[in-house]
């Protein structure tokens, strides 16, 4: 059975008479790209703030990496962007992590150009962010994230404002990082096909309630575009469909 290394229990968050989150049931294992998917308003930015230790919840279990007490611990295992993180525009990617690593006492400064080249701004050197596009901050904003190798990366709505191309570089950066650094990935989005070919299972949050947890494979098979066709010969038809034209998967309905 695969490790679970987040999960919520009858998680609520509640702002005097306001009901943000509602008994938030979720679970997350090991090597997943989970996606939290739901509109703007659903919950997901108030449910990773609950996770990272940003925000307090007002009931309900949290259990990260096996444990539910001493979450502040455990919590240094997590890399994590919260929105656009405060980047320093008059100076280069290096300097902004320094300052990083240097306010999360991160021993070894070695750890800033290896950082720099897994999310491919290796060769910035001395172009100061103010320079950089859309796509370069939200790759620098990944590299402090990524900053300690963290083993469980939680990112709110990174996608927003990439263009189509930005969108593909993020998607095979983060496989990448599952792949051949074992992280596992939290992201969410209030838009389902930015996420269809990345995510290996999925949340869905609607005004402050999980509504399903589903793995890609299953909804996919619960989407997937189908033609009905009524005959009265079962047996051509079946000819018809693997001889002439190759479908071999279908379903008979007597």
């Amino acid at each position: 059975m695969s490790e679970i290394i987040c999960q919520t229990i009858n998680l609520c968050k509640d702002y005097k008479n306001f009901h943000v989150l509602q008994n938030v049931n979720l679970s997350i294992k090991r090597g997943e790209i989970y996606g939290l998917i739901g509109e703007n308003g659903a919950g997901k930015s108030t449910l990773i703030r609950i996770l990272t230790g940003l925000a307090f919840k007002s009931s309900g279990v949290i259990n990260l990496f096996g444990k539910t007490e001493n979450l502040q611990h455990e919590r240094t295992k997590i890399g994590c962007t919260v929105e656009m993180p405060a980047l320093y525009t008059d100076m280069t990617a290096e300097q902004n992590l320094e300052i990083q690593r240097v306010q999360r006492g991160i021993p070894n400064k070695s750890c800033i150009p290896k950082t720099l080249e897994v999310v491919g701004l290796g060769n910035t050197k001395k172009k100061k962010v103010t320079n950089f596009s859309l796509g370069m901050k939200q790759r620098l904003a990944l590299a402090i994230a990524l900053l300690g190798e963290p083993e469980f990366l939680i990112l709110d709505e990174p996608i927003n404002g990439l263009d189509p191309t930005g969108i593909i570089e993020l998607r095979e950066l983060l496989k990448r990082l599952v792949k051949e650094n074992h992280v596992t990935i939290l992201i969410s989005s209030h838009i389902l096909r930015e996420l269809n070919q990345l995510a290996t299972c999925y949340g869905f949050l609607h005004n402050g309630k999980m509504l399903k947890q589903i793995t890609a494979t299953k909804l996919g098979e619960e989407c997937k575009q189908h033609i009905k066709l009524k005959t009265d010969n079962i047996e051509r038809t079946v000819t018809i469909l693997e001889e002439h034209l190759k479908i071999f998967l279908y379903i008979l309905i007597i």
